[in-house]
Order: C-alpha cells, then sequence, then structure tokens
C-alpha cells in the first residue's frame, strides 16, 4: 500500500463520526473521490456517493458503511460531570477508563470517562461489569456552567484511539469497523475508473450501519442496483480463546485475504464470479456460511424494491467493536481489486437469476 493511500486509510479512521454524526468521515471519503469520480455527493440521509462511468450498465452498488460505535451525551450534572448513553454495541468492560474525543460546536473536547476506583470498591463491585449507564465523563469542568460552556446534550463522542501499523502489516486503531470497508469500496471504483468496466458503478460509504443497517436501506432505494457488493469487517477466529466457536465456524485468518459469504443472503452467481475472479487473479480467499440474513448493508440491499443480486466480501478483524481492532493492509488491498476485476467483468448480458 503506498503513502498516499495509507494517509487515507489513516484519516479517515482517525475521523471522529459515530452514527448519526458522519460528516468527518464523508469529508475525507469524499475529498479522496474527487480526483476521479464523475459525481460525488452526500445525501440527506448522510451516505457519502462517488460514481464512476455514468451512463453504463447495469448499475453497481459497492457499499461499507463510514459510521462507528460511539456515545452520545445524554445529562450534565450540577458538578459538571457528563452522564453517556452508548451508540452501537458495546461492551461497557471496555468502555471504562477510557479517553475520549467529543465532537462540540467549537471543536473536539477531550475527557476520559469516569469510574470508582477499585480501591473504593465493595467485593460485591468487583465482580460485577458496570454497566455504561453508570459510567460518566469527566471533561475536568469546574461545575454545570463550565461544561454547559464546552458541550451540550447530543453532542457524540468516541474512544480516543487512532490509526496505528504495527508489525507484519497489521494495522491497529478503532473503527476498522467499517471504515476499512468504506475505504475498499472506494479503492475499488478508482480502480476500476483506470480499467473499461460497461456497469455504471456507485460507491457508496453508508451511514448508520451501527444502528440497524439505516443508511443502506435509503441508499439503495436511491440507487435502485441491479448488483451490489457490501464491504465489512467479519471475525477473525485466529487468535486465543475461540476452541467453542471454532466448532460452529470456519477458520478465518487476518492475512489470508478476503471472506466470501455463502448463504441466503447472497446471490449465488455473483459468489461464483468473485471465486472465478479470484482464481483468475490469484488472490486467495476464505469462506463463511450464513444462513440467514447476515447483519450487514448486504441484508438491506439485498431485499430493496424487487431485489438486488448481492454478495458480501469480508475483512478478518480482530477485536471487534473495541478500540483496538486488527486488520491486515495485504487484506484490504486484496478486497479492492478482487471488488475491482469482478465488477469490471459485469455486463449488461450477465444473468444473475439464481436457478
Amino acid at each position: 500500500m503506498n503513502k498516499t493511500t495509507k494517509q487515507f486509510l489513516a484519516d479517515l479512521i482517525n475521523s471522529v463520526s459515530p452514527s448519526g454524526y458522519e460528516g468527518p468521515a464523508a469529508k475525507v471519503w469524499k475529498a479522496r473521490a474527487e480526483a476521479f469520480a464523475a459525481k460525488i455527493w452526500t445525501d440527506t440521509h448522510g451516505n457519502s456517493h462517488a460514481i464512476v462511468n455514468p451512463g453504463g450498465s447495469p448499475r453497481v452498488m459497492l457499499a461499507g458503511h463510514c459510521d462507528e460505535i460511539g456515545f452520545i451525551i445524554s445529562h450534565i450534572d450540577d458538578n459538571g460531570f457528563l452522564w453517556i448513553m452508548p451508540v452501537g454495541g458495546w461492551d461497557p468492560q471496555i468502555a471504562q477508563g477510557q479517553r475520549v474525543q467529543i465532537v462540540a460546536k467549537k471543536g473536539i473536547v477531550r475527557g476520559v470517562i469516569g469510574k470508582m476506583a477499585i480501591h473504593m470498591q465493595t467485593p460485591e463491585q468487583r465482580k460485577q461489569v458496570t454497566e455504561v449507564k453508570d459510567l460518566w465523563v469527566d471533561i475536568g469542568a469546574k461545575d454545570k456552567k463550565d461544561a454547559e460552556s464546552m458541550v451540550e446534550i447530543g453532542d457524540p463522542l468516541v474512544v480516543d484511539h487512532g490509526f496505528a501499523e504495527i508489525a507484519n502489516g497489521i494495522a491497529v486503531g478503532r473503527a476498522f469497523d467499517d471504515r476499512s470497508g468504506a475505504f475498499v469500496v472506494l479503492e475499488a471504483a478508482k480502480q476500476l475508473s483506470a480499467l473499461n468496466p460497461k456497469a455504471e458503478i456507485h460507491a457508496v460509504a453508508t451511514a448508520q450501519e451501527e444502528i440497524g443497517l439505516r443508511g443502506a436501506t435509503t441508499a439503495a432505494y436511491g440507487i435502485d442496483p441491479d448488483i451490489a457488493i457490501a464491504v465489512d469487517v467479519t471475525f477473525a477466529t485466529d487468535h486465543p480463546n475461540m476452541a467453542e466457536a471454532m466448532k460452529r465456524k470456519n477458520l478465518i485468518e487476518l492475512g489470508k485475504g478476503p471472506v466470501l459469504t455463502r448463504g441466503a443472503n447472497i446471490n449465488s452467481k455473483l459468489f461464483d464470479l468473485l471465486v472465478k475472479t479470484a482464481k483468475a487473479e490469484k488472490i486467495p480467499v476464505q469462506l463463511s456460511a450464513e444462513p440467514r440474513g447476515t447483519g450487514t448493508d448486504a441484508n438491506a440491499i439485498q431485499i430493496n424494491r424487487d431485489g438486488v443480486a448481492t454478495a458480501l466480501v469480508g475483512i478478518p478483524l480482530r477485536y471487534m467493536h473495541s478500540p483496538c481492532e486488527l486488520i491486515s493492509l495485504a487484506d484490504l488491498e486484496a478486497c479492492v481489486k478482487l471488488i475491482a476485476k469482478t465488477v469490471e467483468k459485469i455486463t449488461p448480458k450477465t444473468n444473475f437469476v439464481p436457478f
């Protein structure tokens, strides 16, 4: 991955953009699209769009969500402490003691998530997980008036962990779920802009996935695609304490390539085209089975209008919904290439009727 591309990824990850407040991530994403996309815009819901080869056929939608889990300020008490509610699915054990960035009208306000020190807890309290509703954020305010001069009810916040690269091409940070997917779909569109696709390609950084696949639902309705590929992270199972899960799940490893899902949410012919392309391009892929909806944008897109031929490309990720999610940069590059080369093969005559 070259320096410019890696910086784009880092800027995306470092954007403070929980569900419903995707503006900072969208700004970075759209700035990258300006170099090659024919049209770029953000819709009323907050989805950001970039079109390549307008007027082509069929319409292909590439979707990766750009929101992340976070919190929202729900109350400011008389002492200036901020009480919060979760945005998306949090493990409360992870939230406590974290530094946070709050998006306020005057800019970023920094604070910490507070909890009673272990020395002050009873033996029974030490055995319990403190719920998010019992945690607070300390911004160093003197009192309520001082706090209200810095933040207000409804301001969003995220844990303050940015992009970093560690050993062997592994990157770490919060929000790889799923800004890595938003990165992949735009980079795939960029590659397609230099190829000769027949299709009209809509790359979309979807909004509000973490609170119910909401952006993908509205974006797909507006685009009305014939074919769609959603990109999201999926659980890497190559770490300790996975023995029980491995009785039910296939082994998924970092650095071993994109994960292609099979099941009811996936169009079988589009899946086969992805596999055929992977073999032709010598791109390693891993397989995952899902008997129902996948809980990703692919689920919402597939059942849009009268149905969309949909596939899901997964990015192996360790430690999902934590401040330190891990992905392989090589996997990201493989996902980009696989999607671009697959979409290049799609023509108006390509048949995706499953049987």
